[in-house]
């Protein structure tokens, strides 16, 4: 069994005493352990803030550039070996796999391109110079810089590549050195990529630092001028708020949490036209991708309450030909969730919500593997639900099943619709299928302020639209409410966390040559 270390203070340190168990969740076989018992965080950050960010904030965006491409041509040469770590202990497909994996290299070399792009800065100008009451002298202007302090990434289990990778990428673009704690159930392949990244020889000394096992006292010894950033659930969202530390060095924190998001079939939609279909398939994607472990995935679809029947049935016959089972298998789509207790979990949150609305697929203890043990693994049947009276929701708006698990919710018109919607209290992502104008207009005013993102799919970009579940680093990744109010990506609008905006005000002729420095944010 491997045991997989930290890496501290630019040396790779074990730790003492009791140890996590990583396990493979096809055959609950253990693989790995973790421990950080005795390891010095306290020195690892100030490490990080002395060395790594004196380092990085003397580069130049675009040499930032050139690192962050050498990190995502690093992990791409490995990138078979990265797959088969995330199938051997994320439970993922092959598909799956490669969505997590070549996510992260995408969002690295997004992030390349957008720094070389930038040119021999190192800091922004954000907006204007503006004049200061009466006097032609006198001007104001805002700057942006590189935060004094480190970044501290906590990452969730569902994404170890990916997540790793996009909140590196943005921390490094703007000059602000790291150290990445990804949850432990499936830190093996984060423990390999990270170890890949290092290996490049791209990373200066300190600019990136790697904690795998508890998080420990890890947060005791934050201080004012470091951020973090926080993927996971609104329970541990709510315990780092209320951490003494933070709360007292005033630190920033980042969250994306847990978000029921939603998908609306428009009252136009039609059997046979194309937005119909697009709508199918992607309601059917976000259900099965990563066996619905997803903070993007589908949670609730609400269509039509005279579109009701047809939808079902048409998911229903899309659903049934996903099989479950071992994810190497060739015609396996669906793998195992990633723990014992994720599955505790969802079997439980399936159960609260049967007591809401109608099973119609799946369930709890209906098994039906394809060439695999039954008696072995994490697995879960995808599950659908349908609610046909909305009125006596609650869970089914509060609960998300952190699964393959979906509910199909009837709405009568506009006004019901935002409104029910509105009950998941913040979401990552709404998305829209309709071809009528006047509907997408009002969904998107309607729904706006309850999501951080909304996908409108219509007839017209049929062939190029992108899943509603797959975080672009062009645009911005977080919601409100319950999702965490966090904000991620979203090319320079990722970089901000990690850079303190600043009011300079002087005289103008100084501002001009000081400007003439930096370059233009907006």
């Amino acid at each position: 069994m491997k045991t997989l270390t930290s890496c501290l203070q630019g040396a790779w340190v074990s730790g003492q005493g009791h140890a996590q168990t990583l396990c493979n969740p096809t055959t609950e076989e253990a693989i790995a352990s973790a421990s950080t018992h005795g390891l010095d965080f306290k020195k690892a950050l100030s490490y990080g803030r002395d060395v790594g960010g004196k380092a990085l904030r003397a580069l130049s965006f675009a040499e930032r550039g050139t690192m962050l491409k050498k990190l995502a041509d690093a992990i791409s040469a490995q990138r078979e070996e990265l797959l088969l770590l995330g199938m051997q202990n994320g439970g993922n497909t092959r598909s799956d796999a490669k969505f997590d994996v070549d996510g992260a290299i995408a969002t690295l070399a997004y992030y390349a391109e957008l720094c070389q792009s930038l040119g021999n800065a190192r800091f922004l100008s954000d907006g204007d110079a503006v004049p200061l009451g009466r006097s032609p002298r006198l001007f104001g202007q805002h700057f942006l810089f590189p935060r004094k302090g480190i970044a501290i990434h906590i990452n969730a289990y569902n994404f170890p590549a990916w997540g790793l990778a996009e909140k590196a990428a943005t921390c490094l673009a703007a000059g602000m050195p790291f150290l990445c704690k990804p949850a432990t159930s499936t830190a093996l392949l984060a423990h390999r990529m990270f170890e890949v990244m290092l290996s490049s020889g791209a990373l200066p000394d300190g600019a990136g630092q790697f904690v795998c096992g508890s998080v420990s006292d890890l947060l005791d010894h934050v201080e004012s001028a470091d951020v973090v950033a926080f993927t996971g659930s609104c329970e541990t969202a709510a315990l780092l708020r209320a951490h003494q530390q933070i709360i007292e060095k005033g630190v920033p924190l980042n969250v994306e949490a847990d978000s029921l998001n939603i998908a609306v079939g428009g009252p136009d939609l039609e059997r046979g036209t194309e937005t119909y279909d697009l709508f199918l398939k992607n309601v059917v994607k976000e259900i099965t991708q990563k066996t619905g472990q997803k903070c993007t995935a589908i949670r609730r679809i609400f269509v039509k309450r005279d579109k009701l029947s047809e939808v079902v049935e048409d998911l229903l016959e899309r659903l049934s030909q996903h099989k479950v089972g071992a994810p190497d298998l060739p015609d396996v789509t669906i793998g195992p969730l990633a723990t014992a207790q994720q599955k505790r979990d969802v079997e439980t949150g399936i159960a609260k919500l049967a007591k809401e609305a109608r099973i119609v697929l799946g369930g709890v203890g209906r098994l039906s593997l394809h060439q695999t043990d039954p008696e072995k693994g994490y697995f879960v049947m995808p599950t659908l639900l349908v609610a046909h009276d909305p009125s006596v929701l609650k869970e089914v708006h509060s609960l998300e099943v952190f699964g393959p698990v979906a509910t199909v919710i009837p709405y009568e018109n506009t006004e019901h619709l935002f409104a029910q919607a509105e009950r998941g209290q913040g979401s990552l992502v709404a998305s829209v299928f309709s071809d009528d104008r006047a509907f997408l207009s009002e969904s998107v005013m309607g729904l706006s302020a309850s999501h951080g993102r909304i996908c409108l799919g219509s007839e017209k970009v049929a062939g190029p639209f992108i899943p509603p579940g797959t975080v672009m680093p062009q645009l911005t990744h977080g919601g409100p409410g319950r999702a965490g109010g966090g904000t991620e990506l979203g090319g320079l609008r990722g970089m901000l966390f990690y850079m303190q905006r600043t009011a300079v005000s002087g005289f103008q002729p100084f501002l001009e040559s000081f400007s003439a420095t930096a370059k233009r944010a907006w």
